[in-house]
């Protein structure tokens, strides 16, 4: 009997002494639960910098003046002495269209012209006969007045078979096309032999194209977002996909007035102006549909106060509504002290966090403008004031108003770190 009592006793004593220890385990963890993390963050100091505001557009390299060439007559290429590439000058023979039909047209309204001219004359002795006679009073008005009427058609017959016949004569000289300008064939799209359509009637045959190869553009499209912040005159600095090591100047001369519209009617439209700018550099030898990306430069700032652009983000604000506290009339939420909240109030606010004593304050800020790397803070922080720059997930996810942080430097990432570790 007494061997049974110790081991109850024992066994007591050892289940009370693992129930202390879950005990003290789970307030051990509750106070841990408790405590507020910290967050690792980096920091960069608000500073003054030059600032140069950018705008990215893709597009290709094009002439600036280049003109396409379709005859003004229909018919069988006979001559084509030039060949894609070749240099030309204005008044050179670019094409010549086989003139058969038209030498026939022009022979045709000349024998016409011959025969109403004929009449005319016959038509004017008549009437000059019968005036001569009224005046005599040896015919009536109405012959006189019939005379000359038939006197009239002669005269606007001839007229209309002289114009048939200049007609005829143009488009016989048409026949033969020469160069408008001097340049290079930059396109030929039709052979010798080959039958086109004239642009009197139709669509003409777009045959080739003669462009100035030494005044060359860069055209892009810039989104209406865009293109407000761009100017005429504002410097462009253009990357060619053909030369990846070299940037080439250019200059803003052109912006469109009307948008061009893709994808209209869907999700995916997006509304473009086309901007020209003018290549500056003239010793590259450039070619008509080269891809390219330029960066037009739309305004320089001296000495602004900046930080790096991801520091900067957005927070909607928070509201501490209690019970009560909204309106059942109209569903405005009421803040603290009975204010109804406008619509204003609660958009999302542009902020950067500034450390402080190892706390991150939320401060709102008012943006300016922006390049590559830094954007320009015009209100909310000044200079030398600590902002985290980092990490990305912090800055946008992790940190509230408030927030424990420990600032640590930033890893070293490429061949700096590599020279670091060696």
């Amino acid at each position: 009997m007494a061997t049974n009592g110790k081991k109850s006793k024992k066994k007591i004593i050892i289940f009370s002494s693992i129930g202390v220890v879950l005990v003290v385990l789970g307030f051990i963890l509750f106070l841990g639960s408790k405590k507020e993390p910290i967050l690792a963050v980096q920091v960069e100091k608000v500073k003054a910098r030059t600032l140069t505001q950018v705008v990215t557009a893709t597009g290709k390299i094009q002439p600036e003046v280049q003109v396409k060439i379709s005859p003004e007559v229909s018919g069988e290429i006979v001559a084509l002495p030039i060949k894609e590439g070749d240099r030309v000058k204005k008044g050179d023979l670019l094409m010549k269209i086989k003139p058969d039909l038209y030498i026939a047209q022009r022979d045709q309204m000349s024998a016409m012209l011959l025969q109403t001219k004929a009449r005319l004359v016959k038509a004017e002795l008549e009437f000059n006969r019968f005036r001569t006679l009224l005046e005599k009073k040896l015919v009536s008005q109405s012959d006189y007045d019939q005379a000359y009427a038939e006197y009239q058609t002669a005269k606007a017959s001839y007229a209309q078979a002289e114009a048939s016949l200049n007609q005829s004569n143009e488009s016989l000289q048409k026949t033969t096309v020469i160069s408008p300008m001097d340049g290079t064939v930059s396109q030929l799209n039709s052979e010798l032999g080959e039958r086109v359509l004239g642009t009197n009637q139709f669509q003409g045959t777009d045959v080739m194209t003669i462009a100035d190869l030494s005044r060359m553009e860069a055209r892009v499209d810039v989104s209406e977002t865009d293109v407000i912040l761009v100017a005429i005159g504002d410097t462009a600095r253009i990357a060619i996909d053909a030369f990846p090591n070299r940037k080439v100047n250019a200059v803003v001369y052109e912006i469109a007035n009307t948008a061009r519209s893709t994808g209209a009617g869907t999700q995916e439209e997006v509304t473009n102006f086309q901007v020209k700018m003018r290549i500056v550099d003239k010793d590259l030898v450039l070619r008509p549909g080269m891809s390219m990306t330029a960066d037009v430069e739309t305004e320089t700032k001296q000495n602004v106060l900046s930080v790096p652009i991801q520091c900067v983000t957005t927070r909607a604000p928070k509201m501490e509504v209690k019970e009560g506290q909204t309106d059942g009339q109209s569903g405005t939420v009421v803040a603290a002290g009975g204010t109804p909240r406008s619509k204003a109030d609660n958009k999302p606010k542009e902020i950067v966090f500034v450390v402080d004593n190892g706390v991150a304050k939320a401060v709102p800020v008012k943006r300016g403008i922006s390049s590559d790397q830094y954007v320009e803070i015009m209100e909310g922080v000044s200079e030398g004031a600590d902002i985290v720059s980092g990490s990305y997930k912090a800055i946008n996810r992790e940190l509230e108003d408030g927030a424990k942080v420990r600032v640590e430097e930033p890893r070293k990432t490429g061949p700096e770190q590599k020279s670091q570790g060696t």
